[in-house]
């Protein structure tokens, strides 16, 4: 056992154990450069940010920016999320006008008007499943999973009692209309490199 798991082994068994004792754990961890990291339903997931990967976030990013100023944007940003032990660091988060951050300084999921994924082979299951039903549960209006292997695009809208109502797949090279959502514009996907 490491001394993270021996950890957070001592934390459960106390009833301690918090995304805050996580987070700070792995603050203290050697993370290499490059590697995202989220805590997801409890679990520890690494990452490494790839070219293709970031070339879609930034896309998006430069995208968003006709709509949203620059610091309603993040990437990579630790937002927690209802669930069991949900610190996720989404690819893309678009937050609303006027957000405040929490009385420790951190983002709330209420403040997030769209998440956009882009899917990682080792952590893609996290995308399709565990986030996608904390999204929907938080209420975020629009959830956008990209996966550069398939070269498709999932976005899930209306969400209602837990789950999205609205869900639209289609290949890279056909527009993401988000114009009926609070986003309020279309994405170019054209551009979307592949896997």
């Amino acid at each position: 056992m490491t001394v993270l798991e021996d950890r957070i082994a001592m934390a459960e068994d106390s009833g301690e154990l918090t995304l805050d004792a996580m987070f700070e754990w792995l603050e203290k961890m050697p993370v290499p450069e490059g590697y995202k990291v989220e805590i997801v339903g409890g679990n520890i997931f690494m990452s490494p940010q790839r070219r293709t990967h970031w070339q879609i976030i930034f896309n998006i990013l430069d995208q968003l920016r006709a709509r949203y100023a620059r610091q309603r944007l993040m990437s990579d940003v630790r937002i927690d999320f209802p669930g069991h032990l949900n610190g996720f660091a989404a690819d893309v988060a678009a937050l609303a006008e006027g957000f405040e951050p929490d009385d420790r300084g951190r983002l709330r999921y209420q403040d997030v008007e769209f998440i956009a994924e882009v899917i990682s082979k080792d952590t893609a299951t996290n995308d399709y499943e565990p986030k996608l039903a904390a999204y929907a549960a938080a209420e975020v209006p629009a959830y956008l999973i990209v996966d550069p292997y398939t070269g498709k695009w999932h976005l899930h809208t209306l969400p209602k009692d837990g789950e999205y109502r609205g869900h639209q797949s289609l290949d890279f090279g056909y527009e993401i209309d988000l114009t009926g959502t609070v986003v309020g514009l279309v994405l170019k996907t054209d551009e979307f490199p592949r896997d």
